[in-house]
């Protein structure tokens, strides 16, 4: 018996099965292409030079900076947006709230869809399952109704079915779960990542850019070049 007749061999619940396996198929291609090939991590001197701007209150510069070096980077973007409000002359807390904002849209970005991957697997387990317990309900029906020559061969039916459905839905549930599984994992560590490099950049425009309703005339000191290198290290 080959892979097609045991498909149809399998029942009606077969269907249901093959449709979460290719939207599972899907998923993985999709998040594949989405965490690794079109995510883009900025240079590892991004902050160290993005805070020489924002030292001398250079905002345009570390615009162009971006878009250059960091361009489509979620960092890049959540630091553009900190930019902007401070070349606009927004306060603390104005800053925070809108950069937090972006570093919210960008952590949907990356993990979205991914749970969706569990879910189809669960599902998946529950349609070969069910396919089973059908598959030997009609069996043993079948079994009480028919003559004697005919009880083997519908047993034997039944049980094909009832087997062929729970293989199949642990085929398509088994790498669902396993992607959910490899997808959680990459995204946990990007967001983690990218929660700190942002928090690390706030807190560089906190203490390193000028607002000129809070800082203006409070002895503001703008970091020297090495001191710029010591606090990126950090």
């Amino acid at each position: 018996m080959n892979l097609i007749e045991q498909f149809h061999a399998g029942g009606f619940f077969m269907y249901f099965i093959l449709l979460f396996g290719l939207l599972t198929i899907g998923f993985i291609f999709e998040r594949t292409i989405a965490l690794y090939t079109k995510y883009k991590n900025a240079p590892k001197d991004f902050r160290q030079n993005i805070l020489s701007f924002i030292a001398n209150n250079d905002f345009e510069s570390a615009k162009n900076y971006i878009e250059m070096s960091a361009k489509n980077t979620s960092i890049g973007n959540i630091a553009s947006v900190g930019c902007k409000m401070r070349q606009a002359g927004a306060g603390d807390e104005a800053l925070q709230a809108r950069m937090d904002e972006q570093l919210s849209k960008e952590i949907s970005s990356v993990d979205k869809r991914v749970g969706f991957l569990a879910m189809f697997g669960n599902v998946a387990t529950l349609f070969g399952l069910l396919g089973t317990v059908t598959g030997l309900i009609s069996s043993f029906a079948g079994v009480a109704a028919a003559s004697p020559v005919e009880r083997a061969n519908l047993l034997s039916q039944g049980i094909s079915e009832a087997l062929n459905s729970t293989a199949f839905g642990l085929l398509a549930a088994i790498p669902a779960l396993i992607a959910f599984a490899v997808f959680t994992a990459k995204t946990e560590s990007i967001v983690t990542k990218l929660t700190e490099e942002a928090s690390a950049i706030y807190h560089d425009f906190l203490f390193y850019s000028e607002n000129e309703s809070e800082n203006t005339g409070k002895g503001f000191k703008k970091p020297s070049a090495s001191e710029i290198e010591a606090i990126t290290r950090n």
